[in-house]
């Protein structure tokens, strides 16, 4: 079940948020783990967040800002189970998702999202916090 989430959802999204990053984003350095990690929260009020149930427990969830998806991430348990996929169909019927920034480190994503129509547009060489992790900006093509 998707559905909104709610403030009192913030401790699980960052439980899942670390457990998702912890096993694709292999290339962080300990100390920027530590800054998303400390970050991520204050981006949670600028965004529709939306998250996916399974078993009655949020599995994932997605951050959704003018037809951008901001965040995608699911709990590492829950990986493979295509709650990745029906957060993003979704995003796309519901709120005109057409664009996502993804590190272009993390493969797993980048082939997901290529998988779910969207291509490479332009490449940065740093992320949105000056970072040295290239980001890839795509666009859906349907």
């Amino acid at each position: 079940m998707i559905r909104k989430v709610t403030t009192s959802d913030y401790p699980r999204l960052l439980e899942i948020w670390e457990s998702a990053v912890l096993h694709t984003h292999d290339f962080l350095k300990e100390e920027d783990f530590i800054y998303y990690k400390q970050a991520i929260p204050s981006y949670f009020e600028h965004v529709t967040l939306l998250g996916i149930e399974q078993n009655n427990r949020l599995a994932g969830f997605m951050g959704i800002s003018e037809g951008n998806l901001e965040m995608l991430f699911i709990h590492n348990d829950f990986r493979n189970q295509g709650l990745g996929k029906k957060l993003i169909t979704y995003g796309i019927d519901c709120f005109d998702v057409t664009k996502v920034d993804v590190n272009e480190q993390n493969s797993q994503a980048v082939g997901f999202y290529q998988h779910m129509g969207f291509q490479t547009l332009r490449r940065s060489e740093l992320d949105g916090q000056g970072k040295s992790y290239p980001i890839l900006h795509m666009e859906l093509y349907l």
